[in-house]
């Protein structure tokens, strides 16, 4: 009854979701899920290794090459077919490269239904930023997506030779979910690659909200926030091992992690678990910052004007990045340089411009797009979940529960993905 469900999808009615009984997902906590992500045993089944081709881009080939960022070209991945398919675009999350975990799930699973796939970096990947970026000041959604779209034009290019193309399709996840509305908003004007479907994978509502609420969990969790990052990390590891301490093996891995939930959930501290997301989506935002600042020579981190050698330290610059908030970042940084664009914009105008409310006629009327989401998914603020519900309707899935993607690899949703894009009416 399940499997026909699932094939049933344009029909659903938009509140419709898996009961609790009928879902299986093991993990009730969205902040335990969202961490420790989906235990082997509920795994799907999918390839461990297939061919993947690493290729590389020159997207701005006239751009100076910086010292500290010697490589010219954009990276992504490749997987194709032996025969004519439909090709998946797939844009990553947050930070995150072509190269990520979640990219590689995607991979697996939709080469093994037969599809080619591209994978894309985030826009606030550093080799995005300083190699694909054309403002090198990432976080604006309508702009990266750009971006984004000039890079899937020329990998178009770069790869029609190697095999053959029936149609196009495009999916990414937490923001390169949102991101992949705004490319078929963009494709829908220039028509280059008339995406048959899109499929948004866990998206936040607003950029600024569901980075807010990331922000909160590493100050609201950790004694001295960010800057309590090293005696926090020091603590958890102490715990782990201590769970541990009489075992032969420790993988540090979502088994691990759910071995230590399930068999010792009183040892595990909720809060803690929430820093250490924070911590994740903080290092990644430094990341961001910290690379491009370099690129724009911003003078944010950096004194402006410095020439950042390859060999030289960046432990102080990067331990300055990493307690700016994005909030900071945003007052700071992110909304001065848009404001230079556009003198007229106010911060009420860009936090509007950066979430998919922004475009939500334009959604509720592309029939090619659907989403994909969790009914506790910890990067929505109180109330967005209904926002995919109104706007969407029959096209908007909702788990209940999983957290922030932490059900991605889970067999339903796996076969839900997978059939979305191979079901042939919309």
């Amino acid at each position: 009854m399940k499997r026909i469900l699932l094939y049933l999808l344009p029909l659903m009615l938009s509140s419709f979701c898996y009961a609790t009984e009928e879902y299986n997902y093991p993990i009730d906590d969205p902040i335990v899920a969202t961490v420790i992500g989906t235990p082997k045993d509920y795994a799907a089944a999918l390839p461990k290794d297939i061919d993947r081709l690493e290729n590389s881009i020159a997207i701005f080939p006239n751009r100076p090459i910086k010292t500290f960022f010697p490589v010219s070209k954009l990276n992504y991945t490749l997987v194709r077919q032996a025969y004519k398919a439909p090709l998946i675009f797939s844009i990553a999350g947050t930070g995150a490269s072509h190269r990520s975990a979640k990219m590689q799930l995607l991979e697996k699973a939709f080469y093994q239904a037969g599809f080619h796939v591209v994978s894309l970096p985030s826009p606030t990947y550093a080799n995005f930023i300083v190699n694909a970026s054309s403002t090198q000041v990432p976080g604006h959604l309508e702009q990266d997506s750009k971006d984004l779209y000039r890079v899937m034009e020329m990998v178009q290019n770069q790869i029609s030779n190697q095999l053959e193309i029936s149609e196009y399709y495009l999916t990414g996840y937490s923001l390169g979910g949102a991101q992949a509305a705004f490319v078929d908003k963009l494709d829908k004007e220039k028509q280059i690659f008339n995406f048959k479907k899109v499929l948004m994978i866990n998206p936040p509502v607003s950029l600024f909200n569901s980075v807010s609420i990331l922000d909160r969990l590493l100050v609201d969790n950790i004694p001295g926030g960010a800057q309590g990052f090293n005696a926090y990390f020091d603590e958890l590891m102490q715990d782990f091992t201590k769970i541990y301490k009489e075992s032969e093996h420790i993988d540090f891995s979502d088994n691990f992690l759910y071995r230590i939930y399930q068999e010792s959930p009183r040892n595990i501290d909720t809060g803690r678990i929430a820093a250490l997301i924070g911590i994740s989506f903080r290092l990644s935002s430094a990341n961001m910052i910290f690379t491009s600042d370099i690129a724009t020579n911003g003078g944010y981190i950096l004194p402006k004007n410095h020439k950042m050698h390859p060999t030289e330290s960046t432990t102080n610059y990067f331990k300055v990045a990493s307690r700016i908030s994005f909030a900071d970042y945003f007052s700071e940084r992110f909304y001065p340089f848009y404001r230079s664009l556009n003198s007229g914009i106010s911060q009420e105008d860009l936090i509007y411009n950066t979430s998919l409310r922004s475009i939500a006629d334009y959604l509720r009327s592309a029939k090619n797009i659907s989403v994909v989401h969790n009914e506790d998914d910890i990067i929505l603020a109180p109330g967005e979940i209904n926002f995919f519900r109104k706007t969407f309707k029959s096209r908007a899935y909702i788990y209940p529960k999983g957290g922030h993607l932490g059900n991605m690899g889970y067999r339903d949703n796996v076969e839900f993905m997978v059939n979305y894009f191979k079901a042939q009416e919309q």
